[in-house]
């Protein structure tokens, strides 16, 4: 019986299926008509990809161009000197002066920054430049600042290392002998400010030692009687509105 009902219900669908089947050999599906390819638009519309490309490179060397190429060097520095000199070890942190001396650097670049976009990254986005004449143009106002910045005996030491012949004018220095040069007067003028910030603190950091010699008071550290003096001149005196009022005159 079950035999029975097995091939009376399994019989019928099998030759469903097959009949199915050679009905959708014989129909003949339409395909979509395929598009001719145009390697000359393929060409015109990939310049948008090569721009993230080069952008995208251009983001891994900011930080390279950010140390190398402004003030961010003179300030950093500068301000590590003046903790040590205020002896307060980690305060304030590396995560603050490295913000307060980021944002001074943008401050001072600015109008750098403002013609870089005006004359080279707007019009490149645009499409009305190419990449190379982009990078050319946003070479001239770094490199204008550059130079205002860089002392002549470090710019004449790089060309003469290169062997490279002497420059008639700002436009001939070579950008790789600018840049170690600028380097080095930024880290000489770093040096300069951090050695003049000392002096004060030096001087209180003396004479507290010599009060405890005297009181006979060997066994107490001068340093934890001379911190608070320094906190209370350099309060006093507002350090932060100084030191910083005279960084940004001296970059400018």
């Amino acid at each position: 019986m079950k035999r029975r009902y097995f091939t009376a219900v399994f019989v019928p669908m099998l030759l469903l299926a097959l009949a199915i089947s050679s009905m959708a050999q014989k129909v003949a599906v339409p395909m979509p008509p395929v598009a001719p390819l145009d390697l000359t638009k393929a060409a015109s519309a990939g310049s948008l990809p090569i721009q993230i490309v080069v952008l995208l490179t251009l983001l891994s060397f900011i930080p390279a161009i950010l140390i190398s190429m402004t003030c961010f060097t003179r300030l950093i520095v500068v301000f590590h000197f003046l903790r040590q000199a205020l002896g307060t070890q980690e305060a304030p942190s590396n995560q603050v002066l490295i913000g307060l001396a980021l944002f001074l650097t943008f401050f001072v670049m600015s109008p750098a920054l403002t013609r870089i976009n005006s004359e080279a990254l707007q019009p490149m986005i645009g499409g009305q430049i190419s990449q190379t004449e982009a990078v050319t143009r946003a070479l001239v106002p770094l490199r204008a600042y550059m130079l205002k910045q860089t002392r002549e005996r470090e710019l004449a030491l790089f060309l003469r290392l290169s062997a490279s012949p002497r420059p008639r004018s700002a436009e001939e220095v070579p950008t790789s002998a600018l840049i170690p040069a600028y380097m080095i007067s930024e880290l000489k003028t770093a040096f300069q400010i951090g050695f003049v910030l000392f002096l004060p603190f030096l001087v209180i950091d003396m004479a507290v030692s010599s009060v405890l010699l005297s009181m006979g008071m060997m066994q107490l550290p001068p340093v934890i009687v001379s911190m608070p003096l320094k906190l209370l001149l350099f309060v006093m005196v507002d350090g932060w509105y100084l030191i910083v009022g005279s960084l940004v005159k001296s970059v400018l």
